[in-house]
């Protein structure tokens, strides 16, 4: 059985969204594990930035281990949220083969944001696909005045669970 990790960019809504998801992979009787990146709190990556290695090599090894991902994050100021960027960043700078991190796996972008996110969307796609993972076509949004369509998610996991197994 496959591994999955629920990566949400921030402590609200998305968080909310990542258990969301965890819930509903538990009902088909498949586990998964959530981690919010805020909780890491990862400085701004540059050259002379002192990261926390345990935190870290915490992520690095939870996205090295598993088989897919569902990243959860929201949309800010037309894209991807700085988070997000700033995390994959200090992965793929600490990782010896930053490829073998995210290559070959299968991920599902999800959002809550204030409009549809589809910017967001559409950029961290891009940026995903860069890296090697294959992004599911089908996305999940959700925002106040669109809640969260458990029918419709519920396939989109089991598409994921299919692809991983």
């Amino acid at each position: 059985m496959g591994n999955i990790l629920i990566v949400s960019a921030t402590n609200d809504k998305n968080l909310v969204l990542a258990k969301d998801f965890q819930s509903i992979l538990l009902d088909l009787s498949f586990s998964a594990e959530v981690i919010s990146l805020e909780d890491l709190s990862f400085p701004l990556f540059s050259s002379e930035a002192i990261v926390d290695e345990n935190h870290l090599q915490t992520l690095l090894s939870k996205i090295k281990d598993s088989d897919g991902f569902i990243f959860c994050a929201p949309e800010y100021n037309g894209g991807v949220p700085p988070v997000l960027s700033n995390a994959i960043t200090w992965i793929t700078v600490k990782s010896q083969n930053w490829r073998e991190v995210f290559n070959r796996k299968f991920a599902l972008i999800g959002t809550y944001s204030g409009g549809d996110g589809h910017r967001f969307i559409n950029a961290f796609r891009s940026q995903l696909e860069y890296l090697g993972t294959n992004v599911l076509a089908r996305t999940v949004s959700v925002n106040k005045n669109k809640p969260l369509d458990n029918e419709s998610v519920v396939r989109i996991l089991q598409e994921l669970i299919n692809i991983i197994k």
